[in-house]
């Protein structure tokens, strides 16, 4: 798909879909088909960015849970493919991100979340082990952040699609 192409989807919910490929959050997909048509993709990436961080706690948790898990089954090409060298992990390295997902998941309540491109699952499993003592309210910027990322190269992708 085109910049172009993305600027003049019609109706809006057209947008909001090819949007919500990039996010799982719904707020964020209506405010950036709202905000169309962007100049180039850094003007798409910089709104982007100025929505992701206008939203609530319970935007982001929206976005969050679109995510599989890391380590788990992903159903989108581009979850399998962010999670590439995850992948290949060892049944032992399987196990224990099994393990620190459901501890991540019992302290915060949310999936983990990692911009995992070009990670091995040993350097998310470190992340993921780096990033559990954290409090509650300094993770959720960290995870939000991540979605951030991910969200970017997404968009970069769905122009280049």
């Amino acid at each position: 798909m085109t910049l172009e192409e993305i600027n003049t989807l019609e109706p809006a919910s057209r947008a909001e879909a090819e949007f919500g490929r990039c996010c799982g959050s719904t707020r964020w997909s209506h405010k950036m088909a709202a905000a169309r048509p962007f100049a180039d993709l850094e003007a798409m990436t910089k709104t982007a960015d100025r929505i992701w961080g206008s939203l609530d706690r319970a935007d982001w948790l929206e976005a969050f849970a679109a995510h599989p898990r890391i380590g788990g089954r992903a159903e989108s090409a581009w979850s399998r493919e962010e999670q590439a060298r995850a992948a290949a992990a060892t049944d032992d390295v399987r196990e224990r991100l099994a393990l620190a997902n459901d501890a991540y998941e019992q302290r915060f309540g949310y999936t983990f979340l990692v911009c995992a491109t070009g990670k091995t699952a040993g350097e998310i499993l470190e992340s993921l082990d780096t990033r559990l003592p954290n409090p509650p309210e300094i993770e959720l910027r960290v995870a939000a952040e991540e979605q951030r990322k991910i969200t970017n190269l997404r968009l970069r992708k769905l122009v280049a699609s």
